[in-house]
């Protein structure tokens, strides 16, 4: 049997890969072009829509910070004391965030194997339990605030719940996609001895997704802090309502401003230098 070598002709060789880079040099300038026309679009329409001119105005950019800091400055001796004064309510906004990944990650666990191909206990409902999940994901936490205030009156449990709504959709799509990726071995082998779907999943999955699953739940806590102090804004409690209360133009407490923006960020570098370290820790073993 003679074997027949075949040979690429280089010369075609560059025309295909020249006329794939041409192809993709006109993808990206349609691209760039539809990009530069939306945002212009949306610019003229925000302008027109807008109570004054965005570009007559841009040149008072600069003012609220630097009353804000200036006023801040003179009266920088009472920083000390605003730290005391607002570390409570820190402290409940760091509660509400807390509370709240715990609830969330609760309910999302469960939501992700349920909507997990392979894993659910009732394979036909799994579209059925990522649609949930995308509804608690795409409802803004403030959105489901307002309506808990309304219905409960202020304060942070309608907070607790609108942020823990929340979180359970975005760690239940992110806690699935990592169960997809599990090894289904055990699983099979678990299931050949006779145990249960729960024994199966405790045994068999858990163990492979919990670093995972831990550093989402880490990771969304930083994010929680941020959300339960935007929403003190609209009356939830914690360190976002004595901000709104101090936010306010001639008021003469600017320096309270800059004391919970100060705080919230020493917060804030604080938690995510501590999940950081946890999240190496449990997913890199260092």
């Amino acid at each position: 049997m003679v074997e027949i070598s075949y040979r690429p002709d280089p010369a075609r060789l560059t025309s295909d890969y020249l006329q794939q880079t041409r192809r993709k040099r006109v993808y990206s300038t349609i691209l760039l072009v539809f990009f530069v026309a939306l945002m212009a679009a949306g610019f003229q329409t925000a302008q027109g829509r807008n109570a004054g001119g965005f570009l007559s105005g841009l040149h008072r950019l600069d003012d609220f910070p630097l009353e804000v800091f200036s006023e801040a400055w003179r009266n920088r001796g009472n920083l000390p004391g605003l730290f005391a004064k607002f570390l409570p309510s820190l402290i409940e906004t760091l509660n509400i965030a807390a509370a709240a990944t715990i609830l969330g990650a609760l309910l999302g666990a469960p939501l992700a194997i349920l909507s997990t191909h392979g894993l659910a206990r009732w394979p036909l409902l799994v579209p059925l339990f990522r649609r949930c999940a995308d509804v608690m994901r795409a409802v803004p936490e403030i959105v489901i605030a307002l309506v808990l205030i309304f219905i409960l009156g202020s304060g942070p449990v309608p907070a607790v719940i609108a942020i823990a709504f929340h979180t359970a959709g975005a760690l239940g799509k992110l806690f699935s996609e990592t169960a997809e990726n599990a090894d289904l071995k055990p699983v099979e082998g678990l299931a050949s001895t006779g145990a249960s779907w729960g024994q199966q999943i405790w045994l068999g999955i858990l163990p492979q997704v919990a670093p995972n699953w831990l550093s989402y739940g880490l990771m969304r806590f930083e994010i929680n802090v941020r959300a339960s102090a935007i929403l003190g804004f609209v009356g939830s409690g914690g360190i976002g309502y004595d901000l709104k209360l101090a936010m306010q133009w001639g008021g003469g407490r600017y320096d309270q401003v800059v004391a919970i923006f100060l705080l919230l960020f020493l917060a804030i570098v604080a938690i995510d230098q501590a999940s950081s370290y946890a999240r190496n820790r449990l997913v890199k073993g260092r």
